[in-house]
């Protein structure tokens, strides 16, 4: 079979995996279909934490003959967690051939699986569209690789870059299509970041507002986990982000017990952590906590300060920026607050990556230069 035939199927199983795109946390999305002689036999995805993986779904969607080739996004499972081994699956189906998009960096499988194909006198094909199935599972990927969760800041601003004006007030800066669309950008997240100060300044929810319907898939709409900053525990348990549905992590600095005690009667789980030379959060230890309890994707909804120290400790990846067509001039508080800058040498660089209108606003995704 020629390449341009590998991709094609491939492509296929792609868009198959993206039908878990809000529900597969903290699985990795991943797709199948099975081949032979150039007609598609059946074809399957990974739903939902817990449920059939992409093979076997797509093995029950059809009677499927022995010889047939199989294209898989991720690496087939070959140990046993709350389902059986995908290889074991593969191998009874009689598998001629098992076309890989890229290798799972989950140290539990790691190769393993591919071995385990070929052991059974399986033909194994690796990096067939691997670049596009890394992009699927960017989270997921840097979890396992580098124990941390992919980051993504997100920020509404004025085209004169800045965040609210200097009383603090902020809605709307971007209109309402645009904020439809924010919410989109928190149903693919594992978590949603944000810090005391916004809650205490803006008093949000942080939920999601989506329907299953919304999201294009069957089972009910997942709700992020929201994670907030409060160094002090100065929130009271009485914001609005307490009254909506979902887990709330809070990370802090503090041992005050009372203060503690308040937060936990209201449902919220409250981690202690070591505090920095400077008394505040150290943010790269809370990522690799979060990134320890399953936290694939981080989305941000904060203010200048948190998304700022982010950025200026290298921890995000991804800036995506709604820019309104608005001036609100040099007076108003600006979008990131990285401290003074004295050389240009100092400044982060982006990447452009895409570019669309959203509304009567402009959306800018970009990837942050790594060193």
């Amino acid at each position: 079979m020629s390449r341009q035939q590998h991709h094609r199927w491939m492509a296929q199983a792609l868009q198959r995996a993206r039908k878990g795109f809000y529900s597969t946390h903290p699985n990795p999305r991943v797709g199948c279909v099975i081949v032979k002689n150039g007609r598609m036999l059946g074809a399957g995805w990974h739903e939902f934490s817990g449920g059939p993986h992409a093979e076997v779904n797509a093995i029950a969607a059809a009677e499927i003959p022995a010889g047939a080739d199989f294209y898989v996004t991720l690496e087939p499972c070959s140990h046993h967690g709350r389902t059986p081994p995908c290889v074991d699956a593969l191998i009874a189906a009689g598998a001629a051939r098992v076309i890989v998009a890229m290798q799972d960096p989950n140290p539990e499988v790691s190769g393993r699986g591919l071995e385990q194909l070929r052991a059974g006198g399986i033909e194994v094909i690796t990096g067939v569209l691997e670049s596009q199935a890394r992009e699927l599972n960017r989270g997921f990927i840097k979890r396992m690789e580098r124990q941390l969760p992919f980051v993504s800041v997100k920020m509404a601003l004025s085209l004169d870059g800045r965040s609210a004006l200097a009383n603090g007030a902020s809605k709307w800066i971007s209109g309402e299509p645009a904020r439809r669309d924010v919410q989109f950008l928190r149903a693919r997240a594992s978590a949603i970041l944000s810090s005391s100060q916004t809650v205490l300044d803006d008093d949000p929810s942080l939920n999601l507002r989506l329907s299953n319907q919304e999201l294009g898939q069957t089972r009910e709409a997942r709700q992020p986990i929201r994670v907030l900053v409060d160094s002090k525990l100065r929130l009271s348990g009485r914001e609005k982000v307490f009254s909506s549905a979902g887990e709330i992590w809070i990370y802090t600095c503090s041992d005050d017990a009372e203060r503690k005690h308040r937060l936990l009667e209201r449902g919220a789980q409250v981690i202690e952590m070591t505090a920095s030379e400077t008394g505040g959060l150290k943010l790269s230890a809370m990522l690799q906590d979060m990134a320890a309890r399953g936290i694939n994707e981080v989305h941000t909804e904060c203010g200048s300060r948190l998304a700022g120290a982010l950025i200026e400790q290298r921890l995000a990846d991804e800036m995506i920026l709604y820019l309104a067509p608005h001036l609100l001039g040099s007076r108003a508080r600006g979008g990131f607050d990285l401290g003074e800058l004295t050389a240009m040498d100092q400044r982060r660089s982006c990447r452009i990556c895409d570019t669309r209108r959203i509304g009567e606003d402009l959306r800018l995704t970009l990837n942050f230069e790594q060193d």
